[in-house]
């Protein structure tokens, strides 16, 4: 029997919008899109469904780890809201920016470890009858990483599959991550949310990156990514049998300290590198979902 791989498939104008998930809630909303067919019409009443095994299988981590993380990102998904930009479509239509939620309806059914959730009515055009402009990966492409940016990073170059580069505006880059004043010198936004973020799109993809910058007078504006296939590139895809194994994530921090002070929207990952800015430079950063 073929084991075909999870495909998930968005609109364009989805990968570039502005959002922020945790890495839990992303792969939670990635699974789900996984079962969409994108040649065939639903409605905003089909129940998607995908429980901790599952995405503990995708991932190679524990259950009962991922089943903690599955409770808190369902409590969370309800309330995520994403910037959806629509540019003219030549029939009079202006451009326009659309707010909506990724969920209307979200269930966790603790007995059985499983999120059970309705996309938004706003959000299944995005989703759905992709004819055109969409952009369509395995999910094991980035079911391993850790960190948010890298799956959003990915999204977007793969978005170019084939053309061996991609030139992203800095202020844009800092929009659709949603980083709200966070990382606001380019340093700090180089060293803690791209390099990690290309140090595992290399790591776990079928991709390869390098990154330079570019500057405006003095000021770097743009971020000039290169990539291609990596060479007889085959991501690994767990069979539906295959018991999962623990990976660690790689922290620099204790564990423990890290889960104390994470904000809601953090993964471990991105927690342990925002604390480790603020030990090293005496610089508070808020985390995502809390205030200072």
């Amino acid at each position: 029997m073929t084991y075909t791989p999870l495909q998930v498939c968005k609109s364009n104008a989805l990968v570039e919008a502005s959002y922020r998930l945790s890495v839990a809630e992303q792969r939670i909303i990635l699974a789900c899109i996984s079962q969409i067919r994108r040649d065939q019409q639903i409605t905003d009443e089909v129940l998607y469904s995908v429980s901790a095994t599952e995405i503990a299988g995708l991932t190679g981590t524990r259950s009962k780890t991922t089943y903690e993380e599955l409770a808190k990102a369902a409590q969370r998904l309800k309330r995520r809201e994403v910037r959806l930009f629509e540019e003219p479509n030549g029939r009079g239509r202006k451009p326009r920016v659309m707010v909506t939620g990724w969920v209307q309806t979200i269930v966790y059914i603790e007995e059985e470890g499983r999120v059970e959730l309705r996309f938004t009515k706003d959000m299944l055009p995005y989703l759905s009858e992709l004819t055109e402009q969409f952009t369509r990966y395995a999910l094991a492409d980035v079911a391993k990483m850790t960190s948010a940016y890298a799956i959003r990073l990915y999204e977007l170059l793969i978005q170019w599959r084939g053309t061996g580069e991609r030139v992203i505006e800095v202020d844009w880059l800092r929009d659709a991550l949603q980083l709200e004043g966070r990382y606001s010198n380019i340093r700090d936004l180089k060293r803690w949310v791209l390099e990690p973020a290309v140090a595992q799109v290399n790591e776990f993809s079928p991709l390869w990156v390098t990154w330079d910058q570019r500057k405006t007078g003095r000021r770097v504006t743009h971020i000039v990514f290169s990539f291609g296939e990596k060479p007889n590139s085959k991501p690994t895809l767990p069979k539906p049998s295959q018991r999962a194994e623990r990976v660690a994530p790689k922290l620099s921090l204790p564990k423990a300290y890290v889960e104390q002070h994470k904000g809601a929207d953090e993964g471990l990952v991105e927690a342990d590198q925002r604390l480790l800015f603020e030990i090293r430079t005496g610089r508070r950063e808020p985390p995502p979902g809390k205030s200072v």
